[in-house]
């Protein structure tokens, strides 16, 4: 969920039309003199670094203004967007555009690609995909906002907008293929949680805490999960988002959610594998060996695959606004507010070493192409680091 900041700010919520229990939001202005952040960022501390790493290439695309975008990686390629409409196709190597162009309508998410296919959504719940010379297919139309970036793979464009519809789009010519709606909480984080593809299912992380698992085929809900259930006695208190992305390990579909838990279930049934209270906005990582959690506070943690139990912890990054995890080699990478890219040593969560992009917020969480990873800032930089 890049979530709150990721998408907007952290803390902006969504209220249902009519309801007056949120506080003002005055306390989030940053141009008030008198906000003061409950709980600060910590400040960082000279670090030896222990591991090598480098910036490989930035290219330029374009600011997110106030929405997150994420990089899609495909084959030798990286697709990227910006809020001003711009669409481009990368070079996974050098960063070299192989091609730039312009949607013709501020864009709110994006990008999503399978290497044959890229889509992206743009304001007023408009759904574009072209192919992968850049040339429009098709355009679409969803109910509502879309804030999570469409997934495509299979011969579909899914995507989920902000009324908790989910649609799926012919890939080839943008007919509708199938629709699934669910019901929206009152009061959610105004987030961006994903859509993983895992053939014969779509693994849809929803607000109110669930996942849902739908047949590609035809759309049929195969199973719905609640990753975190409401507790408390305000609004405030009860929201329960699933953030992120799910991740796929092996058998076994897994997800995070806010004021909730970290649980693991059988991608087929949808049956618990086991479960442990943490609170996230960002979503997992995920290697051979650990789940990798950033939890509200900032302290990033590892958890054994078979149980959720503990590895270790680091809380060196508190409140830094962290993004998803992601293992990379010997390390595991998170970004943060600062547009710096943290390395931890993957066995024991050691600091080995930081890197910096253009100072803005790294709000998606890192992906990887080859041995490389690529992030996306909010001022709009798309950056191949090397951890070696």
């Amino acid at each position: 969920m890049h979530i709150a900041t990721r998408a907007v700010s952290i803390g902006l919520l969504l209220l249902a039309a009519g309801c007056s229990s949120m506080p003002s939001l005055s306390s989030l202005n940053p141009f008030s003199s008198k906000a003061v952040p409950k709980n600060p960022p910590v400040a960082l501390v000279e670090l030896k670094p222990t591991l090598a790493v480098r910036n490989v290439w930035s290219t330029p695309v374009g600011a997110a203004g106030v929405y997150a975008f994420s990089p899609a990686v495909a084959g030798d390629s990286i697709y990227a967007a910006a809020q001003d409409g711009t669409v481009v196709r990368l070079d996974a190597a050098t960063g070299r555009p192989a091609w730039r162009i312009n949607a013709g309508v501020k864009l709110t998410a994006g990008a999503g690609s399978d290497g044959t296919t890229v889509a992206v959504a743009g304001e007023k719940g408009v759904v574009m995909a072209f192919d992968a010379s850049g040339s429009l297919r098709w355009k679409g139309q969803t109910s509502s906002e879309v804030l999570s970036a469409p997934a495509v793979g299979q011969g579909l464009v899914i995507v989920r907008s902000q009324d908790n519809r989910i649609v799926a789009f012919d890939a080839a010519t943008g007919e509708r293929k199938w629709i699934v709606q669910r019901t929206a909480p009152p009061l959610t984080l105004r987030a961006a949680p994903g859509i993983l593809l895992a053939a014969p299912n779509a693994y849809v992380a929803l607000p109110g805490g669930k996942l849902l698992a739908i047949a590609l085929a035809t759309g049929a809900p195969r199973w719905e999960v609640s990753v975190g259930e409401a507790r408390g006695a305000t609004e405030l208190e009860r929201i329960v988002d699933t953030s992120g992305m799910p991740v796929l390990i092996g058998r076994e579909v897994c997800a995070v959610s806010f004021q909730g838990r970290a649980m693991c279930f059988d991608a087929a049934s949808g049956t618990v594998a086991w479960a442990k209270d943490l609170s996230s906005e960002v979503g997992l990582g995920a290697d051979e060996r650990f789940l990798f959690a950033a939890d509200t506070s900032g302290a990033v943690s590892a958890l054994t695959r078979e149980a959720g139990a503990s590895v270790w912890r680091n809380t060196q990054l508190a409140y830094r606004r962290l993004s998803a995890p992601v293992s990379v080699g010997r390390a595991v990478a998170v970004a943060d507010y600062q547009g710096y890219v943290h390395f931890l040593g993957r066995e024991d969560g050691a600091l080995l070493a930081r890197l910096a992009t253009d100072g803005s917020q790294i709000s998606a969480a890192p992906v990887l192409s080859g041995a490389n990873l690529i992030v996306q800032t909010h001022a709009g930089a798309v950056a191949a680091l090397s951890a070696e």
